[in-house]
């Protein structure tokens, strides 16, 4: 094949360092920066193989979402705009770590396992986050396009999920909506208006949101969103780029894990507040009470909102349309029981990774997904989609029905369906409270989270652990699971699972009891068993304190 001497040729500009090995996770690849040449040209080899492999439009994005700006990363995604599929994700992790006599020869292993025809076209769109090192990088990928005769569209500076929107767009035809910026901006900016059309006397303070940007894309385009939303959101940035650094001391991951509010922002009391990651893909509200406590509503807050306020309409639109919620064992205990309990909606749980959520999702009428991490979104099946649209146009429909068909609609139209949008979920959580008169605090006291705990363990060979039940029990080794049942049992409201970090030699331990004491006493215990029980290494865990 002749694309293979360009391919030899080109690659020897994008030269692969010495004992260096990589992994395709749940986000792509992830490490420092200049460690990433090779990867990024090999990925858009790859990308234009699976683009001719499907025969659609694949995306390539740089970016290392929440990490340190010294990191960069590189996603696929396929067609509908979801992550790239499992299989494919072994090639990606073959190809970046072969050596670079042996490239060719994985390539045409690629080719002659999933039978691509290379006479096929080739459709790559391109996107990048704000870091220094992202704009070299993205060379890299299109060189590895061009080398199989593909064909690029840099989008530049982007938000991860407004190039996942980018791809579903063209791969629809543009029936989902139109492939440019200003196509997703119009397109989420109509729907919020309708929405909040139905939210009466809301005043300016009711219409004021401060936003944490995390120094990264997702501030440069919100900015350029507000134009586009007729002030019926006044947004307050802060960490907006101009001068602090990238996911420092700020940011949706530096919220959740220090429970605190980001550097810069001056937050008043009820005051409505969220921060992005670094590339815009997760997002997690908070504000302060009367009392000055730091409150953090997270992914599970998120979508039990969601969930409440999608079953209310299709009660009020007279649709037998199910709505299930997808979780993680992450999940907080009183998230799962109030939505199970009370509302009475579908829970299923399955494996930590967003790629898993998404999956299981498909499954049902109305999927709602969201890890603790604030990282997710709401699929519509095609059956649910149409139903919602046709009683929109029924003329015979009684106005209860048709207000709450549309509103339905409009929050349709709202969701970036591909993946989680930090933007397209603060604009549906900010249309759902104002149709509900909802504050902040009224959305906190739904239901009280239950205190917890995670804790590591360092291991010899995280491969010893092996569990089952979405992770939420241990299969081997043997009289581990045995152990953290009876552990369990010495606390009320307690449960507590352990699963394998994916990365490293490391086990992740969770707790949860209804004292923030108990929680704490549990972790520990866990985490020596595990010590014990799973060849941990290093000093043995200690209680906390």
């Amino acid at each position: 094949m002749a694309e293979f001497g360009e391919v030899s040729q080109k690659s020897t500009q994008h030269p692969k360092p010495k004992c260096l090995t990589l992994q395709y996770g749940t986000a792509g690849f992830r490490t420092t920066a200049k460690h990433l040449d090779h990867v990024m040209f090999r990925m858009g080899l790859l990308a234009a193989l699976r683009s001719k492999k499907t025969k659609s439009t694949i995306g390539v994005m740089v970016t290392a979402s929440h990490n340190p700006v010294e990191d960069n990363g590189v996603k696929l995604i396929d067609p509908m705009g979801e992550m790239v599929t499992p299989a494919w994700e072994g090639y990606a992790t073959q190809l970046a770590n072969a050596e670079q006599e042996a490239l060719c020869t994985v390539l045409k292993n690629i080719i002659e396992t999933d039978a691509i025809s290379m006479s096929e076209t080739a459709n790559v769109f391109v996107g990048r986050d704000t870091r220094p090192s992202s704009e070299s990088l993205t060379k890299a990928v299109i060189d590895g396009v061009s080398c199989l005769g593909g064909h690029s569209q840099d989008y530049g500076l982007v938000t991860t999920p407004q190039l996942h929107y980018m791809v579903r767009c063209r791969n629809t035809h543009d029936c989902y909506g139109t492939a440019t910026l200003q196509g997703y901006y119009e397109k989420l900016s109509k729907a919020f208006i309708e929405l909040t059309k139905n939210a009466l006397n809301r005043t300016d303070d009711q219409k004021r949101l401060l936003v944490d940007g995390a120094n990264g894309i997702g501030a440069l385009k919100l900015r350029e969103m507000e134009a586009f939303l007729k002030y019926e959101l006044q947004v307050a940035l802060f960490n907006d780029g101009s001068s602090g650094k990238l996911n420092h001391l700020c940011g949706a991951d530096y919220v959740k894990v220090h429970q605190r509010a980001p550097e810069g922002m001056h937050m008043g009391p009820g005051e409505r507040c969220c921060s992005f990651d670094g590339d815009a893909d997760r997002i997690i509200y908070y504000y302060n009470d009367t009392a000055g406590r730091f409150r953090l509503l997270d992914g599970d807050k998120i979508a039990t909102l969601i969930s409440m306020s999608l079953k209310e309409l299709l009660t009020q639109a007279g649709l037998n349309i199910q709505v299930a919620v997808v979780q993680t064992a992450y999940a907080n205990g009183s998230a799962t029981r109030y939505l199970k309990d009370v509302m009475k909606v579908t829970v299923c749980c399955t494996k930590t990774g967003v790629k898993h959520l998404h999956h299981a999702a498909q499954d049902f009428d109305i999927g709602v997904y969201f890890e603790a991490n604030g990282h997710g979104t709401v699929l519509f099946s095609k059956e649910a989609e149409k139903q919602i649209r046709q009683l929109v146009k029924h003329s015979n429909a009684n106005d209860e029905k048709k207000r709450a068909a549309k509103l339905l609609a409009s929050t349709i139209d709202l969701i970036n369906q591909a993946t989680g949008d930090a933007i397209s979920d603060m604009l549906v959580i900010e249309a759902l409270l104002a149709i509900r008169g909802m504050s902040i605090q009224g959305w906190d006291t739904l239901y009280t989270d239950l205190p917890n705990r995670q804790l590591r363990v360092k291991v010899a060979d995280r491969q010893v652990i092996d569990t089952t039940d979405a992770e939420r029990r241990v299969v081997m080794p043997a009289g581990l699971q045995d152990a953290i049942d009876t552990l369990v049992k010495k606390y009320k409201q307690a449960r507590a699972f352990v699963r394998p970090s994916g990365t490293e030699d490391i086990v992740r331990v969770y707790a949860e009891a209804d004292t923030q004491e108990g929680a704490d006493g549990l972790a520990y215990e866990v985490s020596l068993a595990v010590y014990h029980l799973a060849g941990g290494t290093g000093e043995e865990p200690k209680p906390l304190k």
